[in-house]
């Protein structure tokens, strides 16, 4: 069986106002994501995530490179057209900010009715009531709570309505972009455990996008890292988090707090500045310049997402499945005179 989300060297590139130079948004990215599952999205801000995000949910034209949905290339379907076409309803977002997101001249009815009067069948326009009561039943949210506005909600009761509104179509991927960071800790936790019960009950596929790196451990069945445009490492959550490969995944795991003192990973500090997004150099690698066991030949061989010895763990880097590679930041040298990278 086929991936649900095939994306195949997706590229998106803003021009530099005044110049023939590009921002490289998105570069030559590619990855699945296979019905039920659900892969995390990580990478500090301004790697791409947001844009990628929008390329997937057909918010923006891509300038090279596929993206197969359910089989059929919606990358070629302008976003004007995408309002129209039968997949629109199945690749539905969850938002950052529920405040923000909901509309504040509707209640929470009229929220979670809205795609299904604009993009429902005809029978679920006749019994519009029945079909958003049952949503707020779904995801936990009081029917006596349907008639009042986003400014007389919670945060958490906000989110709820996000969500159902989410649903509403029975979407078969669910991008989640930052669901729950907006909301308090004692919050989090019932939202987190809400979609992961919706997954289970719809067998939804998730696009989960998150700084939060614990959470994306949690929620996620793999996951795929992201720096400055490019994915530079991908595979099994658990593979990931526990023997990360590539050194910028390193430095982000040891930033995670780990609750038991003896399980924390020694912090590895990124020193220098990130590389320009604009027109980088194609032979270097993106990560040269802060990487802290950077070798001459990063400058001069971009490296290519490779597999370690988990066939599905890839990671874009020269010696990131190295057999006794020195512990990063190290500075010790490999044979040769090359210091580890």
């Amino acid at each position: 069986m086929s991936a649900l989300l095939d994306v195949r060297a997706l590229t998106k590139r803003f021009p530099v106002r005044g110049s023939e130079r590009r921002v490289h948004a998105v570069d030559d990215v590619s990855f699945t994501i296979e019905r039920g599952e659900s892969v995390g999205l990580v990478g500090e801000s301004g790697c791409g995530k947001s844009t990628l995000v929008r390329l997937v949910t057909r918010l923006l034209d891509p300038s090279d490179g596929r993206i197969v949905f359910a089989g059929r290339d919606v990358g070629v379907i302008a976003p004007a057209q995408f309002t129209h076409a039968p997949e629109r309803r199945l690749i539905q977002m969850v938002f950052q900010d529920p405040a923000d997101s909901l509309n504040p001249r509707f209640t929470a009815f009229d929220t979670i009715a809205e795609p299904l009067r604009r993009l429902g069948t005809p029978a679920q326009r006749a019994a519009l009531a029945d079909h958003v009561a049952e949503l707020a039943d779904l995801v936990g949210l009081p029917r006596e709570l349907l008639g009042r506005f986003p400014h007389q909600l919670s945060g958490g009761q906000q989110q709820r309505v996000g969500i159902a509104r989410a649903i509403a179509l029975r979407p078969r991927l669910l991008v989640l972009d930052e669901p729950t960071s907006a909301l308090d800790v004692s919050v989090q936790a019932t939202i987190l455990h809400l979609l992961a019960e919706l997954r289970d009950r719809l067998g939804m596929s998730y696009l989960f996008v998150s700084h939060d790196l614990n959470l994306v451990r949690l929620l996620t069945d793999r996951v795929l890292v992201m720096y400055l445009g490019k994915i530079v490492e991908s595979g099994r959550s658990e593979e990931v988090f526990d023997r990360p490969a590539h050194p910028y995944t390193r430095a982000l795991m040891s930033a995670v707090p780990a609750p038991d003192p003896a399980a924390r990973r020694a912090r590895i500090a990124l020193v220098g500045e990130p590389r320009s997004p604009i027109d980088p150099p194609p032979t270097v690698c993106r990560f040269h310049g802060r990487c802290p066991d950077g070798v001459e030949r990063c400058t001069r061989e971009m490296p290519v997402l490779r597999p370690g010895p988990a066939a599905d763990h890839l990671a874009a880097c020269h010696f990131g499945f190295a057999v006794g590679a020195p512990a990063q930041g190290s500075g010790a040298r490999r044979s040769g005179g090359e210091p580890a990278a």
